[in-house]
């Protein structure tokens, strides 16, 4: 059974950091795309990192570049994401997903994601 569990969101003032952590429940950590995605009320959700597993490779999105970093401990199956200088338009619901296979370099989906976490909420006050 998957099982994908957010933890470590909370308020900070802009200009802070925050760091949140997914730990997964995965039949293999190899081989697979875990990514975090956002989503603040009427709002699309948002890809935000991404990670292949298997050799490291991260993405980011351009509103996320040079502030965010996704990393994973693989043993542990555990996805982190640091975020630095945060602005109030971080403001949002953080989810961790996972897929098989490599990441997608562009046109990230989240309908390509089979497996979601129940989110951690991530607050950034002016």
């Amino acid at each position: 059974q998957v099982e994908l569990v957010e933890s470590g969101g909370g308020s900070v003032q802009a200009g802070g950091s925050l760091k949140v952590t997914c730990a997964a429940s995965l039949d293999t950590f190899s081989d697979k795309c875990m990514a975090w995605f956002r989503q603040s009320p009427g709002k699309a959700r948002e890809p935000v990192a991404r990670i292949y597993t298997k050799r490291g490779t991260t993405y980011y999105g351009d509103s996320v570049k040079d502030r965010f970093t996704i990393s994973q401990e693989y043993d542990d199956m555990m996805v982190y994401l640091r975020m630095d200088y945060l602005k109030p338009e971080d403001t949002a619901t953080y989810y961790c997903a996972a897929k098989h296979g490599a990441c997608a370099v562009k046109a990230v989906e989240d309908f390509d994601f089979p497996y979601w976490g129940q989110g951690t909420q991530v607050s950034v006050s002016p």
